[in-house]
């Protein structure tokens, strides 16, 4: 895989162009920012995403561009990220977000694969089994590993997977596996309309569960679904937990990824 190219087909498709990733969200370009504002005054969350997806920037337009998304979100009083990609110009952006008062977050590794190179053999542990989340059920299902697997609110997991369920079935497939009637292990799968990129969030499984080969199935349990709806990449952002399974099947990096955190 040429790397150099895929990462600047990512920027392209998922970032400069990026799609709505929820109902009711809205994508715009700004100058030289992208951002997505999911919510507004008045308006009823469903867990959805805040903040700046892109930016193409340099020392003498940074600050005033970091000042307008201050001014624009919390206008509107929503918290929001700001997403810092180690490829991300100017190289001290970092240090300006926090300068105005962002806080970051752990980064995470952008992995990417060929869908095509990647294994689609779901093998799980005896007594176990896969659900589809489809309703309201399932959603907190997943919501509950999630709250055990990260220490999570659970709510914001049963908030945003139901809002996208209800209103866009087609742009989410999620899945639980189930031990008997527990659940321990979750993942969903982002399926944007026009990028070629489908995006893997949330896999987690319980402490009681992890090394069984769980985090793998569902990695391929999703990759089967992209293939069958034609998508041509795999992408992640990984945590170091998760990044070692990734490179084993194949998956490759190809920047790093930091959330920078402004709340009102």
């Amino acid at each position: 895989m040429d790397t150099e190219a895929v990462r600047a087909l990512f920027d392209r498709q998922m970032r400069r162009q990026a799609p709505a990733d929820g109902p009711g969200a809205v994508v715009e370009r700004v100058g030289a920012v992208v951002r997505q504002t999911a919510a507004g005054p008045g308006a009823e969350s469903d867990g959805g995403w805040n903040g700046v997806l892109w930016s193409d920037l340099d020392a003498g337009s940074a600050d005033a561009a970091i000042g307008e998304q201050i001014r624009h979100f919390t206008s509107l009083g929503l918290e929001f990220e700001w997403k810092v990609y180690s490829h991300d110009a100017p190289h001290d952006l970092p240090r300006r977000l926090v300068a105005a008062g962002f806080t970051s977050e752990p980064a995470e590794t952008l992995m990417v694969a060929e869908t095509a190179g990647l294994p689609r053999d779901v093998a799980l542990p005896e007594g176990v089994r896969l659900v589809a989340v489809t309703d309201t059920a399932g959603a907190e299902l997943m919501a509950e590993v999630h709250e055990q697997a990260f220490g999570a609110d659970r709510s914001h997991t049963l908030e945003r997977l139901t809002a996208q369920l209800a209103a866009a079935p087609g742009s989410v497939a999620a899945a639980v596996a189930m031990a008997g009637d527990v659940p321990v292990s979750a993942a969903r799968m982002e399926l944007p309309a026009g990028p070629e990129f489908a995006g893997l969030w949330g896999g987690g499984t319980v402490p009681a569960w992890r090394g069984r080969g769980l985090y793998r199935a569902l990695v391929a349990f999703r990759t089967r679904l992209a293939a069958e709806r034609g998508y041509r990449y795999m992408q992640v952002d990984a945590s170091s937990r998760s990044r070692p399974i990734l490179r084993r099947l194949g998956f490759e990096e190809l920047s790093t990824t930091t959330p920078y955190i402004y709340t009102p």
